[in-house]
């Protein structure tokens, strides 16, 4: 039996009421985003036609996910709540904190030692209220939501980017900040903005060395990073039904890189067979009962272009393999294209490294096309080149792995198998070889290759693409490789060609696992005592951010301006500072200290306005809130790109910043920051960014009037006396704007539970 299948009831219960109410008042057919949304909605029974791009709306989303990184930020949040227990079904899964260094065993028991203090407080708060607990070493957190808590229809947030990787399935599925996760487990509605369409048709099938993973490739390669902000993705059409449950996970992923809000997928009979293979046999089979209302009506789909603000049509037939980067997830490069374009921009020719897995791309599926090309290569006589590891998704996939010989294959050909972790897909990566900061190339099936992204090298250029594509480059060891048409001089001097790689779906004989690495919640949790040590050096527990004056800000010292991408990364790195995620001081240590500063290209090295001097960034902003000074950072185009981490939003607001304001935002980004407090606005002419010089001091009017649609003034002082003035646009709505009042979202939930 399902997970929550009670829950799941309730909703297919309702659901085609919801529907056949929203149709009458559009007085249209309605896509699957549509139905979903508005089957879903905090009112009930539709009665109100939203707007899209425009009108705000209340969800009451089915379920919570949370990673243990912002786990941890999103529970000491919870706890100020007042509430005895979540109010929605909740899961927190521990698969960030595990260091890459040498093999899954030693760095799973590396991991446990390392961060128990961590693990033994998500287990006891997640305990305490109801919450389930996915062990270190039990997967990726959003393979392990496909596995067993994804399910057609539905709709759930997540406190990772990733999220969307449950529209694989037929959910929206969305990643958020913790505080937004705070509201859901409050028995709050949950606020989005009713996103936008974008249409994608798929045609043809995939075949040969093209997998799914070419298909957002190219989705990304079309949009750009930015080009689905504020909008919802459905995918439809003959190519849509060709591929895989899995492989249309792996397509919703990496959906995140195009700033989508999610994407999502209709209900088949493949989502059904995924459901039955994974001991859902019960979701199944109440889904099919509404079938047609867990997938676009037809009409939508025979002429998209009238219910979508955008379509793209993709021959999946004329597709060609591709890896996309460096540096970013957007520039694809076609296989039979990358070698002269890296001979060209100067790319490091040589790949060092191939990284297979992520939760992206670690099914069984994946990793069995892998290894038919692992099988090509002990057969054919060739070598890898570049250091090989492999991530399974989950417990259940690597011990199925484990179960068929695939993973001794691997071993055999001298692949590294790492934990059921994240690993260096965010930086936890341990990678000795590069300390030394030399240019190299590596490639990934992972989602997102920012600079210092995987192994804190700003010199590692990284390039995405699928896993077999991986394996392939890898024993190529150069870029300057086609697999499509080149031959290899393998171990006795003979030239060989790699066939294209084939895999399973499902295990022939089923998924196996011994342990899934899942902790229920106990029935008695008033005997559970949740313990912050005072002196703990990754726990700390939260102040509440102090209420708006009342008054107009004035004389903000200029922290930084941001030149060009300033991704979360930037903002707040991983890697090894993933260990203070649960401590909001000692996190705040990195703020923007990847951020290129737009007077001196240097990274980290800001003027404090106050002595002269150039420093830290955060030692800069710690200088001024200490001096009862505020001050403001301002920022380029999608600003906060990248992954929903809170800790971005929260860090400035710890550090006495009062306002961001940039060219755009991303979406997570800026609702985080207006959930904290921090006033988010946008350069009403882009051009006035140009304007701001480095000994600027900056007020902000009109924030007495504070009203939904009314721009601020901000006057910019200059050190030689000038003055600037211009407009400057916000997106808040009048609930948000009580956030921003209240001091932060939290704020107002907590008065509200006293």
């Amino acid at each position: 039996m399902a997970f929550d299948i009670d829950m799941i009831k309730g909703l297919y219960s309702r659901f085609t009421e919801c529907v056949e109410a929203a149709k009458k008042i559009l007085g249209r057919p309605m896509t699957l985003t549509e139905k979903i949304l508005y089957a879903h909605l905090d009112e009930g029974i539709p009665k109100t036609v939203y707007l899209r791009g425009e009108s705000y709306a209340d969800f009451r989303p089915d379920r919570v996910a949370m990673q243990d990184a912002t786990a941890q930020m999103a529970l000491l949040q919870f706890m100020q709540a007042g509430k005895e227990k979540v109010a929605a079904p909740s899961t927190v899964h521990c698969d960030h904190l595990i260091q890459a260094k040498e093999s899954a065993y030693k760095d799973l028991n590396r991991a446990i030692f390392t961060n128990q203090e961590v693990y033994d407080f998500l287990a006891s708060v997640s305990n305490k209220y109801g919450i389930g607990f996915w062990k270190p070493g039990a997967g990726i957190i959003h393979q392990v939501i496909l596995e067993n808590y994804a399910f057609p229809g539905g709709m759930m947030i997540g406190t990772d980017s990733h999220t969307p990787n449950a529209g694989g399935l037929g959910m929206i599925a969305i990643g958020v900040g913790g505080a937004d996760a705070v509201d859901v487990m409050a028995d709050m509605p949950w606020e989005l903005k009713f996103p936008k369409l974008i249409g994608i048709k798929l045609t043809g099938k995939l075949s040969g060395w093209l997998a799914p993973k070419d298909v957002i490739l190219k989705v990304a390669g079309i949009l750009t990073v930015k080009g689905g902000t504020g909008a919802i993705v459905e995918y439809f059409g003959e190519g849509a039904h060709a591929i895989s449950a899995t492989g249309r996970a792996t397509i919703c992923n990496m959906g995140a890189e195009i700033g989508a809000t999610t994407s999502t997928f209709g209900f088949d009979e493949d989502t059904a067979e995924y459901l039955r293979r994974t001991g859902r046999g019960d979701v199944a089979e109440l889904a099919e009962k509404i079938a047609p209302y867990l997938t676009g009506d037809k009409e939508v789909y025979e002429t998209p272009e009238k219910y979508f603000d955008q379509v793209i049509e993709i021959n999946l037939s004329d597709l060609e393999p591709a890896l996309n980067g460096p540096f970013t997830p957007d520039l694809r490069n076609k296989v039979s294209e990358i070698g002269k374009n890296a001979k060209k921009n100067n790319w490091p020719m040589n790949i060092e490294a191939g990284l297979i897995g992520s939760c992206t791309n670690s099914s069984y599926e994946d990793i069995t096309r892998v290894a038919s090309l692992a099988r090509q290569a002990a057969e054919k006589r060739l070598k890898t080149k570049a250091k090989l590891y492999i991530t399974p998704g989950s417990e259940q996939i690597r011990y199925t792995l484990q179960s068929d010989g695939i993973l001794l294959l691997f071993e055999k050909i001298g692949i590294t198998v790492l934990a059921n972790a994240c690993g260096p897909c965010i930086g936890q990566w341990d990678r000795e070889s590069v300390k030394d900061g030399h240019r190299n190339s590596i490639v990934t099936s992972f989602n997102r290759n920012f600079a210092k992204r995987n192994d804190g090298n700003p010199n590692t250029y990284a390039f995405v693409t699928s896993p077999e594509m991986v394996l392939a480059y890898a024993i190529a060891g150069t870029l300057d490789f086609n697999p499509l048409t080149d031959y290899l001089p393998n171990l006795i001097g003979e030239s060989v060609k790699l066939d294209a790689p084939d895999g399973s779906v499902y295990p022939s004989r089923g998924f196996v696992v011994e342990d899934l690495g899942y902790q229920a919640p106990t029935e008695e949790s008033n005997k559970i005592q949740v313990t912050v040590k005072p002196d703990s050096k990754r726990l700390q527990l939260l102040t509440p951010f102090a209420e708006w004056d009342g008054k107009d800000f004035e004389t903000l010292h200029l922290l930084i301006k941001a030149k060009g991408k300033c991704t979360t990364d930037h903002i707040s790195m991983a890697g090894p500072w993933l260990r203070y995620r649960g401590h909001l001081e000692n996190i705040s240590q990195n703020l923007l200290i990847g951020a290129v500063n737009y007077f001196n290209e240097k990274t980290n090295f800001v003027k404090d306005q106050l002595t002269g001097e150039y420093m830290a960034v955060p030692e800069a902003a710690k200088d001024y809130r200490d001096n009862s000074k505020g001050s403001i950072i301002i920022g380029d185009e999608n600003y906060g790109e990248g992954s929903s981490r809170e800790h971005a939003a929260m860090e400035p607001r710890f550090l006495g910043v009062k306002a961001v304001l940039v060219r755009s935002f991303a979406r997570i980004h800026e609702t985080n920051l207006k959930k904290q407090g921090v006033l988010a606005i946008t350069f009403a002419d882009k051009t006035d960014y140009d304007k701001i010089s480095e000994d600027d001091t900056f007020d902000i009017k009109g924030l007495a009037d504070f009203a939904p649609e009314k721009p601020f003034m901000v006057v910019v002082s200059h050190s030689d006396g000038g003055v600037d003035e211009f407009l400057v646009n916000h997106t808040y709505n009048k609930n948000q704007i009580e956030w921003f009042r209240a001091g932060s979202a939290l704020n107002l939930i907590r008065k509200q539970n006293i």
